[in-house]
């Protein structure tokens, strides 16, 4: 078999255990480099798409490398039940859509030492003001060597968790149009001594505060109080938790009516959608603080220079 055949039948062999179904394969350079794009699917549902792009000479099927894969796949199966599996919220409070990311990872061609994947986030709250932002994540090549594969699949929760975190720094903005902004992937957000990523330190409070924001934006209202995926690994690694802890907060907040649990997967009550000012207030504010803010003594020309 040829490296790409290898790898086809691989995708589909890994799909089939996630319980996923290989919808097509297809062939594209990108960046300089031969990739396969893979379209996954769940099995009778023809409507939401999971798209995976590997390098055509990946080879996944290690020892090292295949735990991996497999339980990301396992993840992304879970994720595609959600009624918007593209969106995440921040902990300020920003539901984002994820899109257009371009992998696999290329190098920086301005000469600095770094891998390069490009995407967009949007301002996703059921609007139609088109606020988003392009952003390009950098990872130095000394800080690659963390991650067991430069491919999609090994480093996109930690890519998508740095844009969150530098939302959360204010460090982003959401324009109707503009330039990419730089995410830097650097050490900041991993903890050699304990051998993980590390986001940010969250207490109960804020990690409750944050589920009660995902199941209203994600299930309420972008999801027509449809369920959503709460156990997810994406997240517990954002807010350093586990997914259990993640479900025990879930379970008490559905006994005090907010949500519904079934399983790993909580939906909206009208309870919950009954504090739309609340998180709406949230969002704004959140937004706000990704804006540029100025010194007005400064515009007006009373800065002592």
């Amino acid at each position: 078999m040829t490296t790409k055949a290898s790898l086809v039948t691989a995708i589909e062999a890994a799909a089939a255990k996630a319980g996923l179904k290989l919808v097509s394969a297809t062939e594209a350079d990108l960046n300089g480099q031969p990739t396969q794009i893979f379209s996954l699917g769940l099995p009778g549902n023809d409507e939401r798409r999971l798209q995976l792009e590997l390098t055509e000479a990946f080879d996944f099927d290690k020892p090292n490398l295949l735990p991996e894969m497999t339980a990301h796949l396992a993840a992304e199966a879970k994720r595609l039940r959600n009624p918007r599996p593209e969106c995440y919220v921040t902990l300020g409070g920003l539901p984002l859509a994820f899109g257009k990311f371009q992998w696999p990872f290329h190098r920086s061609t301005s000469g600095a030492d770094t891998y390069i994947v490009h995407g967009e986030i949007r301002l996703e709250d059921g609007g139609t003001h088109n606020l988003h932002a392009k952003v390009a994540a950098s990872v130095t090549v000394t800080f690659a060597e963390i991650v067991p594969a430069m491919e999609q699949p090994y480093a996109e929760s930690f890519i998508y968790n740095a844009i969150r975190k530098t939302v959360d720094f204010g460090q982003l903005e959401f324009l109707k149009s503009g330039n990419r902004q730089p995410v830097p992937v650097t050490t900041r957000f991993y903890s050699r001594w304990q051998k993980k990523f590390v986001f940010t330190e969250t207490d109960d409070k804020e990690r409750l505060r944050y589920l009660l924001s995902k199941v209203y934006w994600l299930s309420g209202v972008l999801g027509n109080s449809k369920p959503v995926w709460i156990a997810d690994p994406r997240d517990a690694q954002y807010l350093n938790t586990s997914e259990a802890d993640l479900l025990r907060m879930a379970s008490h907040e559905a006994g005090e009516g907010l949500m519904t649990l079934d399983g790993e997967y909580a939906a909206a009550t009208p309870t919950l959608m009954a504090r739309a000012a609340e998180y709406e207030a949230l969002r704004d504010a959140a937004l706000n603080f990704t804006k540029p803010q100025f010194n007005e003594a400064m515009r007006a020309g009373h800065a002592n220079m």
